[in-house]
């Protein structure tokens, strides 16, 4: 082996070692984290929105995502449009250990949340009367007249982020048609923004090749979940879990 090639695969090692998420502290709590994929099915070929990271922050800089964060304590008061419907709490509820209303209203909100501060899109209705006054994240919402609608989400799958991680989040995946979109919110992706573009990629393209190997699983799932017809909160929901050192598969009852 030349000099040459010799650096060449210890760079190559170095990027490998760099991209690799670290796996070797302490046990961590997951905390719990929502994502809202958004679907566009007006078309052949369903596409899903997809925001491509900036390449200067420290987690998958450069990569496609879809919208999401973990759960704020503001997640759980927020007033809103509609209440979830009691198919999705009940899917909320599955697993354990057991999940209480509150928290499983505000993994929902969260998700739109989360939509609505990384893209600009917003999932609301027109509140009945005066809107109350909604700060932060919550304030594009109030401006617009609208309070957040969970009315038209599905649940899709959980995961919890493996052992060792420095951060690991609970994470329920969520689902809801590119008509419910009611607001944009201008401004919001930008060349200094967390999320530098916003694509619209049908199912199966290139962009959707390099999300990460999770995300990918759940993608596979929604596009089984969309192969059969309409959404249906009937359908089996998928939890991805670490036991042994490997990826476990169960199905939440």
């Amino acid at each position: 082996m030349t000099e040459a090639a010799a650096t060449d695969r210890e760079t190559d090692k170095e990027k490998v070692h760099d991209q690799k998420e670290a796996d070797h502290h302490p046990y961590f709590r997951p905390r719990d984290a929502a994502t809202l994929i958004l679907v566009d099915r007006s078309g052949s070929v369903p596409k899903v929105l997809v925001g491509k990271r900036h390449d200067k922050v420290v987690f998958m800089p450069g990569k496609f995502v879809f919208p999401g964060g973990r759960v704020d304590k503001a997640d759980y008061r927020v007033p809103v449009a509609a209440p979830i419907t009691a198919e999705l709490e009940a899917n909320l509820f599955k697993g354990s250990p057991k999940t209480e209303a509150s928290r499983a209203k505000s993994l929902a909100i969260a998700a739109i949340r989360e939509a609505c501060e990384e893209t600009g899109l917003c999932l609301g209705r027109k509140a009945e009367g005066k809107v109350p006054k909604l700060e932060g994240p919550w304030a594009p919402f109030a401006d617009a007249g609208l309070l957040p609608d969970p009315s038209g989400l599905f649940l899709i799958a959980r995961a919890i982020t493996p052992p060792g991680r420095v951060k690991r989040f609970d994470t329920r995946f969520f689902t809801a048609d590119a008509s419910a979109i009611t607001h944009r919110v201008e401004g919001v992706i930008h060349t200094d923004a967390e999320l530098v573009e916003l694509v619209w990629v049908e199912l199966g393209s290139k962009p959707l090749a390099d999300l990460h190997p999770m995300t990918r699983n759940v993608l596979n799932e929604l596009d089984k979940r969309l192969a059969t017809g309409p959404l249906r909160h009937d359908a089996p929901v998928p939890f991805f879990h670490f036991h042994g050192g490997k990826m476990q598969k169960d199905i939440l009852s």
